[in-house]
């Protein structure tokens, strides 16, 4: 029987479905929920047949610049097993371009590369692309396994300092939603220091509030002072990584060690199967990362199924358009966190102390020139 597609407009109900089929956080209603707050539309779509439902797909939808129409998005889904994908994204695709006016469907499924959902995604008519969003190469814990197997898998290092940021005057904990500013301070003095752009408080308390217990946030504190804090969102099934940082205090004292292994113990303690670090790159974080495992995963990536004859075009600009944005949020974080204090601590008082007066005293010396000189018309 055909796949039935059933908008969804109750949260519990929602977030059942989510957790019973395994379904990423990003997948959970207050996900979607945020980014509804922040300048996209949310659908949540179950796929019923027989009355049963087999997938379903939070469908984030953002309206393009004309001639573009809309660009269709699912982040970490659509969710379902491998023998149902193919009918699954066919079905998608195709409410996609009715119900949006889509130019494309973009999707960043929980798979592993080279399972059984590559076929059905080809077969679907997706093509990979470049155009990403969440990084595929990243590391996955397996939280089956007991605290002794996931020690013995890190190196020699991590397993050191866990031990020694634990004995240090810390104190490691979840946080309180008043507690969140400290964080977000946190926040901005890590970004400015490794040069990334970051959203407005808003959008962080808005995950915090929309998510609820399925965001759970953990900081280690020295006295009332946060040094570091990691931030995740979970399902039943899966923890996923969303944003962490340090102080340099915070980083001296090796205080992300013990509060990563805090929050892989708190996962575990939940019931949740899988850690997700939420991407690998090649810099320093992600050596960092790649230190509590001896593997790596690989998931599937990004993929899109044109629905528009625009579609050559909207890839071609695409990657333009988020580079010029990803280029905006990184100067206006430059100008929050380095420019607006220069010009108040310097800027500011140099012209005071130095320009007004000399300027001043240049507007003296013209004027007595004047006087001494009246045929004088510069």
């Amino acid at each position: 029987m055909t796949l039935i597609v059933a908008p969804c407009t109750d949260r519990a109900a929602w977030d059942a479905e989510v957790n019973r089929l395994d379904g990423h956080p990003q997948q959970l209603w207050g996900w979607g929920q945020t980014k509804a707050d922040h300048g996209w539309s949310t659908d949540r779509l179950l796929l019923n047949r027989d009355g049963r439902t087999v997938a379903c797909a939070q469908v984030l939808i953002r309206r393009l610049p004309v001639p573009f129409r809309a660009l269709v998005y699912i982040p970490r889904g659509p969710v379902c097993r491998a023998a149902d994908a193919r009918e699954v994204l066919e079905v998608l695709a195709d409410y996609a371009r009715r119900a949006y006016a889509g130019t494309v469907l973009s999707i960043e499924p929980d798979w592993d590369a080279e399972s059984d959902f590559d076929g059905a995604v080809r077969a679907a008519g997706f093509r990979p692309t470049k155009n990403t969003i969440l990084i595929p190469r990243t590391l996955i814990l397996d939280l089956a396994r007991s605290e002794d197997e996931l020690l013995a898998d890190m190196s020699k290092k991590h397993r050191q300092y866990i031990r020694k940021s634990g004995r240090e005057d810390l104190e490691f904990r979840e946080v309180t939603r008043e507690e969140l500013p400290g964080c977000l301070d946190v926040y901005r003095e890590t970004a400015e220091r490794a040069g990334f752009g970051i959203h407005e408080d808003r959008y962080y308390l808005d995950i915090f509030d929309n998510l609820g217990d399925a965001s759970p946030v953990y900081a280690a504190f020295q006295g009332s002072t946060v040094v570091a804090f990691l931030w995740l969102s979970a399902s039943g099934s899966t923890a996923f990584e969303l944003y962490g940082g340090m102080t340099e205090e915070g980083e001296r004292l090796r205080a992300n060690y013990a509060l990563k292994w805090l929050a892989i113990q708190a996962m575990k303690e939940r019931g949740v199967r899988r850690y997700d670090f939420n991407g690998l790159l090649n810099d320093g974080v992600s050596k960092f990362k790649m230190g509590w495992a001896k593997h790596e995963n690989l998931l599937m990536g990004t993929w899109d199924k044109p629905l528009s004859p625009l579609y050559p075009a909207y890839a071609t600009a695409m990657p333009l358009a988020r580079r010029g944005l990803s280029l905006a949020r990184g100067a206006v974080g430059s100008l929050r966190t380095k420019a607006l204090p220069a010009l108040r601590t310097k800027a500011l008082p140099a012209l005071r102390t130095k320009a007004l007066p000399a300027l001043k005293a240049k507007a003296a010396s013209l004027r007595g020139g004047r006087a001494q000189d009246p045929a004088r018309r510069d």
